[in-house]
Protein backbone atom coordinates (compact mmCIF):
# COMPACT_ATOMS: atom_id res chain seq x y z
CA UNK A 1 0.00 0.00 0.00
CA UNK A 2 1.21 3.47 -0.82
CA UNK A 3 1.89 5.75 2.12
CA UNK A 4 0.71 8.78 0.14
CA UNK A 5 -2.77 7.83 -1.09
CA UNK A 6 -5.36 7.68 1.69
CA UNK A 7 -7.09 4.43 2.58
CA UNK A 8 -10.89 4.36 2.66
CA UNK A 9 -12.21 5.69 5.97
CA UNK A 10 -13.07 3.17 8.65
CA UNK A 11 -16.11 3.32 10.92
CA UNK A 12 -14.90 2.65 14.45
CA UNK A 13 -16.85 1.78 17.54
CA UNK A 14 -16.55 4.22 20.45
CA UNK A 15 -13.46 3.96 22.63
CA UNK A 16 -15.67 2.92 25.56
CA UNK A 17 -17.06 -0.03 23.54
CA UNK A 18 -13.61 -0.97 22.27
CA UNK A 19 -12.11 -0.81 25.76
CA UNK A 20 -14.76 -3.23 27.02
CA UNK A 21 -13.90 -5.53 24.12
CA UNK A 22 -10.20 -5.28 24.97
CA UNK A 23 -10.73 -6.17 28.63
CA UNK A 24 -12.72 -9.24 27.64
CA UNK A 25 -10.13 -10.67 25.24
CA UNK A 26 -8.79 -13.97 26.60
CA UNK A 27 -5.13 -13.06 26.34
CA UNK A 28 -5.28 -9.64 28.03
CA UNK A 29 -7.59 -11.03 30.73
CA UNK A 30 -5.08 -13.82 31.44
CA UNK A 31 -2.17 -11.39 31.47
CA UNK A 32 -3.96 -9.16 33.99
CA UNK A 33 -4.83 -12.15 36.18
CA UNK A 34 -1.19 -13.24 36.27
CA UNK A 35 -0.06 -9.70 37.05
CA UNK A 36 -2.37 -9.66 40.08
CA UNK A 37 -1.26 -13.17 41.10
CA UNK A 38 2.47 -12.37 41.01
CA UNK A 39 4.03 -11.71 44.40
CA UNK A 40 7.30 -11.62 46.31
CA UNK A 41 7.98 -15.29 45.60
CA UNK A 42 7.46 -14.99 41.85
CA UNK A 43 10.69 -15.47 39.90
CA UNK A 44 11.63 -14.74 36.30
CA UNK A 45 14.59 -15.73 34.15
CA UNK A 46 17.02 -13.45 32.34
CA UNK A 47 14.47 -12.79 29.61
CA UNK A 48 11.76 -11.81 32.15
CA UNK A 49 9.85 -15.04 31.47
CA UNK A 50 8.43 -17.09 34.33
CA UNK A 51 10.87 -19.76 35.50
CA UNK A 52 9.80 -23.29 34.58
CA UNK A 53 9.05 -24.23 38.18
CA UNK A 54 6.30 -21.62 38.42
CA UNK A 55 4.53 -22.34 35.14
CA UNK A 56 2.29 -25.08 36.58
CA UNK A 57 1.03 -22.71 39.28
CA UNK A 58 0.46 -19.95 36.70
CA UNK A 59 -1.51 -22.35 34.50
CA UNK A 60 -3.61 -23.39 37.48
CA UNK A 61 -4.39 -19.75 38.33
CA UNK A 62 -5.62 -19.26 34.78
CA UNK A 63 -7.70 -22.44 34.89
CA UNK A 64 -5.71 -23.97 32.03
CA UNK A 65 -5.22 -27.69 31.57
CA UNK A 66 -3.82 -30.01 28.93
CA UNK A 67 -0.55 -30.25 27.05
CA UNK A 68 -0.55 -26.57 26.03
CA UNK A 69 -1.47 -25.15 29.45
CA UNK A 70 2.05 -24.11 30.48
CA UNK A 71 2.81 -22.66 27.04
CA UNK A 72 -0.37 -20.58 27.19
CA UNK A 73 0.51 -19.41 30.71
CA UNK A 74 4.00 -18.46 29.52
CA UNK A 75 2.53 -16.48 26.63
CA UNK A 76 0.14 -14.63 28.95
CA UNK A 77 3.05 -13.76 31.24
CA UNK A 78 5.09 -12.37 28.32
CA UNK A 79 2.14 -10.19 27.39
CA UNK A 80 1.83 -9.00 30.99
CA UNK A 81 5.49 -7.95 31.01
CA UNK A 82 5.52 -6.35 27.55
CA UNK A 83 2.24 -4.49 28.15
CA UNK A 84 3.53 -2.97 31.40
CA UNK A 85 1.27 -4.97 33.73
CA UNK A 86 4.34 -6.47 35.43
CA UNK A 87 7.80 -5.05 35.86
CA UNK A 88 11.06 -6.65 36.89
CA UNK A 89 12.29 -5.21 40.18
CA UNK A 90 15.65 -6.96 40.47
CA UNK A 91 17.15 -8.64 37.41
CA UNK A 92 19.77 -10.52 39.45
CA UNK A 93 17.22 -11.92 41.87
CA UNK A 94 14.50 -12.25 39.22
CA UNK A 95 11.86 -10.54 41.37
CA UNK A 96 8.85 -8.70 40.01
CA UNK A 97 6.10 -6.30 41.05
CA UNK A 98 2.88 -4.98 39.58
CA UNK A 99 3.53 -2.56 36.72
CA UNK A 100 2.16 0.97 36.56
CA UNK A 101 -0.17 0.07 33.70
CA UNK A 102 -2.00 -2.63 35.66
CA UNK A 103 -4.03 0.01 37.49
CA UNK A 104 -5.08 1.52 34.14
CA UNK A 105 -7.19 -1.54 33.36
CA UNK A 106 -9.58 -0.69 36.17
CA UNK A 107 -8.94 2.99 36.86
CA UNK A 108 -7.82 4.43 33.53
CA UNK A 109 -9.74 5.96 30.67
CA UNK A 110 -10.92 3.85 27.72
CA UNK A 111 -8.00 5.29 25.75
CA UNK A 112 -5.60 4.07 28.48
CA UNK A 113 -7.07 0.58 28.31
CA UNK A 114 -6.71 0.52 24.53
CA UNK A 115 -3.08 1.61 24.79
CA UNK A 116 -2.38 -1.35 27.09
CA UNK A 117 -4.19 -3.68 24.69
CA UNK A 118 -2.19 -2.27 21.76
CA UNK A 119 0.98 -3.22 23.63
CA UNK A 120 -0.35 -6.75 24.05
CA UNK A 121 -1.18 -6.89 20.34
CA UNK A 122 2.36 -5.89 19.38
CA UNK A 123 3.76 -8.71 21.51
CA UNK A 124 1.51 -11.28 19.87
CA UNK A 125 2.23 -10.01 16.36
CA UNK A 126 5.96 -10.29 17.03
CA UNK A 127 5.51 -13.83 18.33
CA UNK A 128 3.33 -15.15 15.51
CA UNK A 129 5.88 -14.05 12.92
CA UNK A 130 8.31 -16.56 14.46
CA UNK A 131 7.63 -20.11 13.25
CA UNK A 132 8.31 -23.23 15.27
CA UNK A 133 11.91 -23.86 14.27
CA UNK A 134 13.66 -27.17 14.56
CA UNK A 135 17.39 -27.15 15.03
CA UNK A 136 17.44 -23.78 16.79
CA UNK A 137 20.38 -24.83 18.98
CA UNK A 138 22.41 -25.68 15.88
CA UNK A 139 21.79 -22.17 14.53
CA UNK A 140 23.42 -20.43 17.49
CA UNK A 141 26.80 -18.94 16.72
CA UNK A 142 29.71 -18.71 19.15
CA UNK A 143 28.33 -15.54 20.68
CA UNK A 144 24.95 -17.10 21.37
CA UNK A 145 23.26 -15.17 18.55
CA UNK A 146 20.96 -16.86 16.04
CA UNK A 147 22.40 -17.27 12.55
CA UNK A 148 19.20 -16.96 10.53
CA UNK A 149 20.93 -18.03 7.32
CA UNK A 150 21.32 -21.55 8.76
CA UNK A 151 17.57 -21.70 9.40
CA UNK A 152 16.64 -20.50 5.90
CA UNK A 153 14.33 -18.02 7.59
CA UNK A 154 14.24 -14.25 7.19
CA UNK A 155 12.53 -12.65 10.22
CA UNK A 156 12.10 -9.33 8.42
CA UNK A 157 10.43 -10.98 5.44
CA UNK A 158 8.14 -12.97 7.74
CA UNK A 159 7.05 -9.82 9.57
CA UNK A 160 6.53 -7.97 6.28
CA UNK A 161 4.40 -10.84 4.96
CA UNK A 162 2.11 -10.77 8.00
CA UNK A 163 1.89 -6.97 7.85
CA UNK A 164 0.93 -7.23 4.18
CA UNK A 165 -1.77 -9.81 4.87
CA UNK A 166 -3.25 -7.74 7.68
CA UNK A 167 -3.07 -4.63 5.51
CA UNK A 168 -4.99 -6.38 2.74
CA UNK A 169 -7.56 -7.66 5.25
CA UNK A 170 -8.00 -4.12 6.58
CA UNK A 171 -8.41 -2.74 3.05
CA UNK A 172 -10.97 -5.42 2.16
CA UNK A 173 -12.90 -4.66 5.33
CA UNK A 174 -13.09 -0.87 4.94
CA UNK A 175 -13.62 -0.73 1.16
CA UNK A 176 -17.23 -0.06 0.21
CA UNK A 177 -17.11 -2.73 -2.50
CA UNK A 178 -15.44 -5.25 -0.19
CA UNK A 179 -17.02 -7.84 2.12
CA UNK A 180 -17.32 -5.35 4.99
CA UNK A 181 -18.09 -7.22 8.20
CA UNK A 182 -18.43 -10.56 6.39
CA UNK A 183 -15.52 -13.01 6.79
CA UNK A 184 -12.90 -13.33 4.07
CA UNK A 185 -11.95 -16.79 2.73
CA UNK A 186 -8.39 -17.66 3.68
CA UNK A 187 -7.46 -18.75 0.10
CA UNK A 188 -8.46 -15.31 -1.23
CA UNK A 189 -6.35 -13.57 1.40
CA UNK A 190 -3.34 -15.79 0.72
CA UNK A 191 -3.73 -15.31 -3.04
CA UNK A 192 -3.78 -11.54 -2.59
CA UNK A 193 -0.17 -11.80 -1.40
CA UNK A 194 1.06 -14.40 -3.90
CA UNK A 195 -0.79 -14.20 -7.22
CA UNK A 196 0.23 -11.25 -9.45
CA UNK A 197 -2.71 -9.01 -10.35
CA UNK A 198 -2.05 -9.43 -14.07
CA UNK A 199 -1.81 -13.23 -13.96
CA UNK A 200 -4.58 -15.10 -15.75
CA UNK A 201 -4.57 -18.77 -14.80
CA UNK A 202 -2.24 -19.38 -11.82
CA UNK A 203 0.57 -21.85 -12.45
CA UNK A 204 1.00 -24.99 -10.34
CA UNK A 205 3.99 -23.36 -8.67
CA UNK A 206 1.93 -20.31 -7.70
CA UNK A 207 -0.93 -22.49 -6.44
CA UNK A 208 1.53 -24.39 -4.27
CA UNK A 209 2.81 -21.10 -2.83
CA UNK A 210 -0.78 -20.06 -2.07
CA UNK A 211 -1.36 -23.38 -0.30
CA UNK A 212 1.81 -22.94 1.78
CA UNK A 213 0.77 -19.38 2.65
CA UNK A 214 -2.67 -20.63 3.73
CA UNK A 215 -1.15 -23.12 6.13
CA UNK A 216 1.12 -20.45 7.57
CA UNK A 217 -1.79 -18.04 8.00
CA UNK A 218 -3.92 -20.76 9.56
CA UNK A 219 -1.34 -21.11 12.34
CA UNK A 220 -1.00 -17.35 12.72
CA UNK A 221 -4.70 -16.50 12.87
CA UNK A 222 -5.25 -19.21 15.50
CA UNK A 223 -2.72 -17.32 17.64
CA UNK A 224 -4.14 -13.87 16.83
CA UNK A 225 -7.71 -14.72 17.81
CA UNK A 226 -7.14 -14.78 21.62
CA UNK A 227 -5.85 -11.18 21.59
CA UNK A 228 -9.08 -10.07 19.90
CA UNK A 229 -7.67 -9.01 16.54
CA UNK A 230 -9.72 -11.44 14.45
CA UNK A 231 -12.52 -13.95 14.53
CA UNK A 232 -11.24 -17.06 12.81
CA UNK A 233 -12.73 -20.30 11.53
CA UNK A 234 -9.69 -22.57 11.05
CA UNK A 235 -8.93 -24.74 8.06
CA UNK A 236 -10.80 -28.05 8.23
CA UNK A 237 -8.30 -30.58 9.56
CA UNK A 238 -9.67 -33.16 7.13
CA UNK A 239 -8.07 -31.13 4.34
CA UNK A 240 -4.66 -31.59 5.92
CA UNK A 241 -5.03 -35.35 6.41
CA UNK A 242 -2.96 -37.77 4.35
CA UNK A 243 -4.46 -38.56 0.98
CA UNK A 244 -4.69 -42.28 1.87
CA UNK A 245 -6.89 -41.63 4.90
CA UNK A 246 -10.63 -41.91 4.59
CA UNK A 247 -12.54 -38.84 5.89
CA UNK A 248 -14.53 -39.45 9.06
CA UNK A 249 -17.65 -37.98 7.45
CA UNK A 250 -18.76 -36.94 3.95
CA UNK A 251 -17.28 -33.60 2.92
CA UNK A 252 -18.45 -30.92 0.50
CA UNK A 253 -15.53 -29.94 -1.72
CA UNK A 254 -17.38 -26.79 -2.85
CA UNK A 255 -17.70 -25.43 0.70
CA UNK A 256 -15.18 -22.57 0.77
CA UNK A 257 -15.55 -22.15 4.55
CA UNK A 258 -13.64 -25.43 5.01
CA UNK A 259 -10.50 -23.62 3.84
CA UNK A 260 -10.62 -21.06 6.65
CA UNK A 261 -12.58 -17.83 7.14
CA UNK A 262 -11.28 -14.70 8.88
CA UNK A 263 -12.74 -11.30 9.76
CA UNK A 264 -11.34 -8.35 11.64
CA UNK A 265 -13.16 -7.56 14.86
CA UNK A 266 -14.11 -3.94 15.66
CA UNK A 267 -11.17 -4.01 18.07
CA UNK A 268 -8.95 -5.40 15.33
CA UNK A 269 -9.92 -2.57 12.99
CA UNK A 270 -8.96 -0.09 15.70
CA UNK A 271 -5.64 -1.83 16.34
CA UNK A 272 -4.64 -2.15 12.70
CA UNK A 273 -5.57 1.45 11.98
CA UNK A 274 -3.29 2.55 14.83
CA UNK A 275 -0.46 0.51 13.32
CA UNK A 276 -1.07 1.95 9.84
CA UNK A 277 -0.98 5.48 11.21
CA UNK A 278 2.23 4.66 13.07
CA UNK A 279 3.71 3.43 9.77
CA UNK A 280 2.93 6.78 8.15
CA UNK A 281 -0.09 5.80 6.07
CA UNK A 282 -3.18 7.97 5.79
CA UNK A 283 -5.94 5.90 7.39
CA UNK A 284 -8.91 8.18 8.14
CA UNK A 285 -11.82 7.28 10.40
CA UNK A 286 -15.38 8.49 10.00
CA UNK A 287 -15.82 11.31 12.51
CA UNK A 288 -12.27 12.69 12.25
CA UNK A 289 -13.61 15.86 10.59
CA UNK A 290 -16.68 16.45 12.76
CA UNK A 291 -15.01 19.21 14.79
CA UNK A 292 -13.17 20.83 11.89
CA UNK A 293 -14.27 23.62 9.53
CA UNK A 294 -16.26 23.20 6.34
CA UNK A 295 -13.11 23.59 4.25
CA UNK A 296 -11.56 20.58 5.99
CA UNK A 297 -14.79 18.61 5.56
CA UNK A 298 -15.10 19.26 1.83
CA UNK A 299 -11.41 18.65 1.13
CA UNK A 300 -11.23 15.67 3.47
CA UNK A 301 -14.25 13.86 2.04
CA UNK A 302 -13.25 14.59 -1.56
CA UNK A 303 -11.59 11.18 -1.91
CA UNK A 304 -14.08 9.32 0.30
CA UNK A 305 -16.45 6.74 -1.20
CA UNK A 306 -20.03 8.01 -1.35
CA UNK A 307 -21.46 6.27 1.73
CA UNK A 308 -18.48 7.18 3.88
CA UNK A 309 -18.64 10.80 2.72
CA UNK A 310 -22.31 10.96 3.69
CA UNK A 311 -21.68 9.42 7.11
CA UNK A 312 -18.87 11.91 7.78
CA UNK A 313 -21.02 14.81 6.61
CA UNK A 314 -23.97 13.74 8.75
CA UNK A 315 -21.75 13.73 11.84
CA UNK A 316 -20.45 17.19 10.91
CA UNK A 317 -23.97 18.58 10.41
CA UNK A 318 -25.25 17.08 13.66
CA UNK A 319 -22.96 19.44 15.57
CA UNK A 320 -24.11 22.62 13.83
CA UNK A 321 -27.14 24.83 13.38
CA UNK A 322 -28.48 24.25 9.82
CA UNK A 323 -28.39 27.83 8.51
CA UNK A 324 -24.89 28.50 9.84
CA UNK A 325 -23.71 25.15 8.46
CA UNK A 326 -25.10 25.96 5.01
CA UNK A 327 -23.36 29.32 4.91
CA UNK A 328 -20.06 27.80 6.01
CA UNK A 329 -20.31 25.05 3.40
CA UNK A 330 -21.08 27.47 0.58
CA UNK A 331 -18.18 29.73 1.51
CA UNK A 332 -15.80 26.76 1.55
CA UNK A 333 -17.04 25.52 -1.84
CA UNK A 334 -15.84 28.55 -3.80
CA UNK A 335 -12.64 28.57 -5.81
CA UNK A 336 -11.06 28.03 -9.20
CA UNK A 337 -8.41 25.47 -8.19
CA UNK A 338 -8.30 21.89 -9.44
CA UNK A 339 -10.11 20.54 -6.38
CA UNK A 340 -12.92 23.11 -6.42
CA UNK A 341 -15.45 21.18 -8.58
CA UNK A 342 -15.30 18.16 -6.27
CA UNK A 343 -15.61 20.46 -3.22
CA UNK A 344 -18.78 21.90 -4.74
CA UNK A 345 -20.14 18.40 -5.41
CA UNK A 346 -19.52 17.43 -1.76
CA UNK A 347 -21.09 20.75 -0.73
CA UNK A 348 -24.16 20.01 -2.84
CA UNK A 349 -24.42 16.54 -1.29
CA UNK A 350 -24.11 18.02 2.21
CA UNK A 351 -26.75 20.67 1.51
CA UNK A 352 -29.13 17.94 0.33
CA UNK A 353 -29.19 16.68 3.93
CA UNK A 354 -30.50 20.02 5.22
CA UNK A 355 -34.10 21.17 5.39
CA UNK A 356 -35.84 24.47 4.81
CA UNK A 357 -33.92 26.21 7.60
CA UNK A 358 -30.98 26.51 5.20
CA UNK A 359 -32.96 28.32 2.46
CA UNK A 360 -31.76 31.88 3.27
CA UNK A 361 -28.15 30.79 2.76
CA UNK A 362 -28.95 29.40 -0.69
CA UNK A 363 -30.88 32.51 -1.72
CA UNK A 364 -27.93 34.66 -0.69
CA UNK A 365 -25.72 33.06 -3.39
CA UNK A 366 -28.16 33.03 -6.30
CA UNK A 367 -26.12 35.73 -8.02
CA UNK A 368 -22.77 34.03 -7.42
CA UNK A 369 -21.36 32.66 -10.71
CA UNK A 370 -19.87 29.60 -8.97
CA UNK A 371 -22.66 28.80 -6.53
CA UNK A 372 -25.78 30.22 -8.19
CA UNK A 373 -26.40 27.08 -10.24
CA UNK A 374 -26.28 24.60 -7.38
CA UNK A 375 -28.35 27.00 -5.25
CA UNK A 376 -31.11 26.98 -7.89
CA UNK A 377 -31.03 23.19 -8.06
CA UNK A 378 -31.41 22.97 -4.26
CA UNK A 379 -34.29 25.46 -4.18
CA UNK A 380 -36.07 23.84 -7.13
CA UNK A 381 -35.91 20.43 -5.51
CA UNK A 382 -37.71 21.87 -2.48
CA UNK A 383 -40.39 23.65 -4.50
CA UNK A 384 -39.21 27.14 -3.58
CA UNK A 385 -40.96 30.07 -5.28
CA UNK A 386 -39.62 33.30 -6.74
CA UNK A 387 -36.37 31.69 -7.89
CA UNK A 388 -34.95 33.56 -10.91
CA UNK A 389 -34.18 31.28 -13.87
CA UNK A 390 -30.49 30.68 -14.57
CA UNK A 391 -28.79 32.26 -17.55
CA UNK A 392 -27.52 30.04 -20.32
CA UNK A 393 -23.95 30.83 -19.27
CA UNK A 394 -24.70 29.64 -15.71
CA UNK A 395 -26.25 26.42 -16.99
CA UNK A 396 -23.22 25.60 -19.10
CA UNK A 397 -20.82 26.56 -16.29
CA UNK A 398 -22.68 24.27 -13.85
CA UNK A 399 -22.62 21.46 -16.40
CA UNK A 400 -18.85 21.71 -16.85
CA UNK A 401 -18.38 21.95 -13.09
CA UNK A 402 -20.52 18.86 -12.49
CA UNK A 403 -18.69 16.73 -15.05
CA UNK A 404 -15.33 17.91 -13.68
CA UNK A 405 -16.42 16.88 -10.18
CA UNK A 406 -17.58 13.46 -11.36
CA UNK A 407 -14.28 12.93 -13.17
CA UNK A 408 -12.39 13.73 -9.99
CA UNK A 409 -14.64 11.57 -7.83
CA UNK A 410 -15.05 8.45 -9.95
CA UNK A 411 -12.88 8.71 -13.06
CA UNK A 412 -14.23 7.13 -16.23
CA UNK A 413 -17.21 5.48 -14.53
CA UNK A 414 -20.29 4.03 -16.20
CA UNK A 415 -22.39 6.70 -14.49
CA UNK A 416 -20.25 9.45 -16.01
CA UNK A 417 -20.46 7.87 -19.45
CA UNK A 418 -24.25 7.94 -19.23
CA UNK A 419 -24.12 11.59 -18.13
CA UNK A 420 -21.92 12.50 -21.10
CA UNK A 421 -24.24 10.70 -23.54
CA UNK A 422 -27.26 12.44 -22.05
CA UNK A 423 -25.72 15.90 -22.29
CA UNK A 424 -24.81 15.50 -25.96
CA UNK A 425 -28.24 14.12 -26.76
CA UNK A 426 -30.33 16.69 -24.88
CA UNK A 427 -28.50 19.83 -25.97
CA UNK A 428 -28.23 20.44 -29.69
CA UNK A 429 -25.03 22.31 -30.44
CA UNK A 430 -23.68 21.56 -26.97
CA UNK A 431 -20.03 21.49 -27.99
CA UNK A 432 -20.34 24.63 -30.10
CA UNK A 433 -21.25 26.52 -26.95
CA UNK A 434 -19.41 24.53 -24.28
CA UNK A 435 -15.89 25.42 -25.38
CA UNK A 436 -16.61 29.08 -24.63
CA UNK A 437 -17.43 28.38 -20.95
CA UNK A 438 -15.07 30.32 -18.70
CA UNK A 439 -14.32 27.48 -16.31
CA UNK A 440 -10.76 26.28 -15.54
CA UNK A 441 -11.75 22.66 -16.29
CA UNK A 442 -13.58 23.27 -19.60
CA UNK A 443 -10.89 21.80 -21.86
CA UNK A 444 -10.32 18.79 -19.60
CA UNK A 445 -14.06 18.10 -19.43
CA UNK A 446 -14.46 18.27 -23.21
CA UNK A 447 -11.48 15.98 -23.72
CA UNK A 448 -13.03 13.49 -21.30
CA UNK A 449 -16.34 13.67 -23.14
CA UNK A 450 -14.52 12.91 -26.38
CA UNK A 451 -12.86 9.94 -24.73
CA UNK A 452 -16.05 8.58 -23.17
CA UNK A 453 -18.73 9.09 -25.78
CA UNK A 454 -19.29 5.90 -27.81
CA UNK A 455 -20.41 7.75 -30.96
CA UNK A 456 -17.27 8.48 -32.99
CA UNK A 457 -18.78 11.55 -34.66
CA UNK A 458 -19.83 13.14 -31.37
CA UNK A 459 -16.52 12.17 -29.76
CA UNK A 460 -14.71 13.99 -32.57
CA UNK A 461 -16.85 17.09 -31.97
CA UNK A 462 -15.93 17.01 -28.30
CA UNK A 463 -12.21 16.76 -29.06
CA UNK A 464 -12.40 19.69 -31.51
CA UNK A 465 -14.23 21.73 -28.87
CA UNK A 466 -11.53 20.85 -26.34
CA UNK A 467 -8.87 22.15 -28.74
CA UNK A 468 -10.75 25.44 -29.12
CA UNK A 469 -11.11 25.73 -25.35
CA UNK A 470 -7.37 25.27 -24.84
CA UNK A 471 -6.63 27.84 -27.51
CA UNK A 472 -8.99 30.29 -25.83
CA UNK A 473 -7.33 29.68 -22.46
CA UNK A 474 -3.92 30.13 -24.05
CA UNK A 475 -2.65 26.71 -22.96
Amino acid sequence: MSDSSPLPPVRLHTEAELARDALSTPLLARAARLARWAGPDTRVDAGAGLVDEQLPAAAEVLGLAGVDAEAQASEAWRVAVDAGLVEVVDEDEGTVAAGEDLALLTGGTPHDVLAVWQGALETVLADVSVPDIEGLDDALDEGGEIDFSRLEWDPGAEADFLDGVLGNLYLLTVSEDGPGEAPVPLPALAASMIVPSDMGEPTNDVLEQVSDAMMKLDDQFRLLEPVGLVEYQPVDEALMADGDEEPAAPVDDTDVTRYGMVRLTPLGLYGLRARLLEAGLTAPAVGDLADKGADALLDGTAAFPRRAAQAETEMWLDRREPLAAARELLAAAKGGDVGAPLRRLRCQQALSLLGGEAEPALRDVLGDPELGGLARVWLAERGAVDVPPPSEAMIFWLTVDTVAAQLAAEGNSEELTELVEGLAQQHQGFFAAAWRVEHPATADVLEAMGRLHPDKRIAKEARKAAFKARSQQGS
